[in-house]
């Protein structure tokens, strides 16, 4: 004979269990038993929807860049004469303005040029009073043509020398009101200091030294210079639209047009190069920063759909269609080319219908849950 207390615990076990078959509702019920379909309930949170259009998709090709600055734009600057640096005044990456002083040097080709200078001085105006005094005598007759004609020759000669020796001063940058034997070395454009040549101390060569004092660059414009094959050279033309992206700025592109198609092919790794000029204000693109240059090939009409809208399983991927009355069908698709960070669609879903595009996870947890 059973114990009461045995009879009490099974009567309680059926009770729990009929509680727990009626807790589903027939929607929840009828959404799990349809193989395919999922169920959201209309009070369902992070989940949005969109209605998928046919739009253009773009074809790009992208080619490996760097930058360089304009080369129309870099000075290497050399010292006009020959002497020995005392000082250098610049550093790598300084920031320079047209007419700053970049060094200082003593130079005895300039104290050479200071002196011919004064020495033309003296003899223009010895020769200048020498042609006043014979053109005096000659008005009175008290001298000779001929000895008038060599007072003016002497004086023009000497009037050359001195505009000789004057230009060669100011060659040498130095003002003739304010004459020294250090030699100033300034800027000859705005820019920036790429390198520096020479050091306090050195003997400097003038315009015979392997290697210029330092090289200026204005970087206000720089040119995005990039690779292409030769069998994608179809696709590029010059006045062309580019976007340059830059490794060191991976959220930022410019925008820009293609200047130029180089005309000969690199034997060595059988391309040509493509150049870009871009607007660089505030000097943030550097000089030999690597990148890429993103050009529109070509363009053809397809569905594309956000990322958060493709749910992949494997080798699997697919999305949630509407079918109406908050209810999704877990649908297979095609996937082709990704485009700024949406999907292709080849096939699967078609234009006008009802998708999640965000929150397809949120769904898909619930309906395994």
């Amino acid at each position: 004979m059973q114990s009461p207390k045995l009879i009490l615990i099974a009567i309680f076990a059926l009770g729990a269990s009929g509680c727990g078959q009626s807790a589903d509702t027939p929607a929840q019920s009828q959404g799990r038993g349809a193989p395919g379909t999922e169920y959201v309930a209309p009070d369902a949170k992070g989940i949005q929807t969109m209605t998928v259009k046919a739009s253009a998709i773009p074809e790009y090709l992208d080619l490996p860049a760097h930058i360089e600055p304009d080369p129309t734009r870099v000075v290497h600057v050399f010292p006009a004469a020959g002497g020995r640096i005392v000082e250098m005044k610049v550093r790598p990456w300084d920031r320079v303005e047209k007419g700053q002083t970049l060094a200082r040097i003593e130079s005895s080709d300039l104290s050479r040029a200071v002196a011919d200078f004064q020495k033309a001085s003296v003899d223009f105006r010895v020769k200048q009073k020498a042609l006043e005094r014979a053109q005096d005598l000659l008005a009175h007759h008290a001298t000779a043509e001929k000895d008038f004609q060599q007072a003016q020759g002497d004086a023009a000669m000497a009037q050359s020398e001195l505009d000789t020796a004057h230009e060669r001063l100011r060659v040498l940058g130095v003002d003739t009101e304010h004459l020294t034997t250090e030699l100033r070395v300034v800027a000859p454009r705005s820019g920036v200091i790429l390198d520096i040549g020479a050091a306090p101390g050195e003997f400097s060569k003038s315009l015979d030294a392997p290697l210029p004092l330092c090289t200026i660059a204005d970087i206000s414009s720089v040119w995005a210079v990039g690779d292409i094959y030769e069998k994608d050279l179809a696709g590029v033309k010059t006045g062309q639209e580019a976007q340059v992206g830059l490794n060191a700025y991976p959220e930022q592109h410019w925008k820009g047009r293609v200047s130029v198609v180089s005309d000969a092919v690199d034997p060595t790794t059988r391309t040509l190069r493509v150049r870009v000029i871009l607007p660089n204000p505030g000097n943030r693109i550097k000089p030999a920063m690597f990148g890429s240059i993103r050009l529109l090939r070509s363009s053809s009409n397809g569905i594309l759909l956000p990322a958060s809208a493709v749910v992949r399983e494997g080798n699997n991927a697919y999305v949630f269609v509407g079918k109406g009355n908050g209810r999704f069908e877990k649908r297979s698709v095609t996937l082709g080319r990704t485009v700024d960070g949406s999907i292709e669609i080849v096939s699967g879903v078609n234009e006008g219908d009802t998708i999640i595009s965000e929150g397809a996870l949120l769904l898909r947890a619930g309906a395994q849950g």
